[in-house]
């Protein structure tokens, strides 16, 4: 499916050190207009993909529609992206530190952040008979079991075990425009949910909003040596009923995004998430 190609792609895991001692990351829930992209320098030349990810990125956040991932209608968009910018501006991941012997700025990453005109972003929404997404967002509550190789346990916010895949879940959330929390180990600990009741508990409202959120997103994240990677089941609890959808052998950055998009394809009102294995 359309979606495949960015789901399939790995993560820049060479550059997490450098993310990571950038506090706070650029980008926001409030601009689902706006964009962020890790490039080398601040060249031309590595601009220009910056513009159509971060062009494709802000499609699918604005109108909730995964499905314009690698849609090939969007192709002539990105080639002027720039034309529908307001503005951009970039951030030296390694500012303070000095250069390599023969290291230049054309080559330090940055964070590359682009602001798109919303009448604009919005009227391309439009020719592609879609529009934007302007109702509420609900924060998504996640209670998440990881089994890996039998080790199986349930993500809570609070944990040091699980800061990285905090952190790629909120990720996930602000590249696509719907908030997430996980709960705290001590509310999951009164309601007495393990990862072996996790997947029979079939309402997980009030938990979720004694977590602070509206809508609890359940999920399970299997390591299989069969897949190269986790297979992932979501699993959101709406007023239409419960809707699920997969995805196997991703890193768990990718099965995150696919966790976001598959809600927000829901939420949005643009159809049911489909299934992904990515091609190899």
């Amino acid at each position: 499916m359309l979606r495949r190609a960015l789901l399939a792609a790995a993560s820049l895991a060479f550059l997490a050190p450098a993310i990571a001692a950038v506090k706070p990351s650029p980008g926001s829930l409030a601009d689902l207009y706006q964009s962020v992209f890790v490039t080398s320098g601040t060249g031309e030349a590595n601009r220009i993909p910056g513009f159509r990810q971060t062009l494709e990125d802000v499609l699918v956040k604005v109108s909730g529609d995964p499905r314009l991932i690698g849609d090939p209608r969007i192709d002539g968009l990105k080639t002027k992206a720039a034309e529908l910018a307001t503005s951009f501006t970039y951030l030296d991941l390694y500012s303070g530190r000095p250069l390599h012997d023969e290291q230049g700025s054309y080559d330090r990453p940055h964070y590359l952040t682009v602001d798109y005109d919303p009448a604009k972003i919005d009227a391309a929404l439009h020719d592609l008979g879609l529009k934007p997404w302007t109702g509420d967002r609900p924060k998504l509550a996640v209670f998440l079991v990881v089994d890996h190789y039998g080790r199986r346990y349930l993500v809570t916010a609070d944990d040091p075990r699980d800061a990285a895949m905090n952190e790629a879940f909120a990720a996930a959330s602000v590249r696509y425009g719907l908030p997430m929390t996980f709960p705290p180990a001590a509310l999951l600990a009164d309601a007495a949910l393990t990862p072996d009741s996790l997947p029979q508990a079939v309402d997980l409202t009030a938990l979720a909003a004694k977590a602070g959120g509206a809508l609890p997103l359940a999920g399970t994240l299997l390591f299989s040596d069969h897949e190269h990677g986790w297979i992932a089941d979501w699993y959101l609890s709406t007023e239409t009923g419960r809707h699920h959808w997969q995805v196997r052998g991703v890193n768990f950055d990718t099965a995150f995004r696919d966790a976001i998009l598959g809600a927000a394809q829901v939420l949005s009102g643009n159809g049911e998430p489909g299934d992904v294995t990515p091609s190899r």
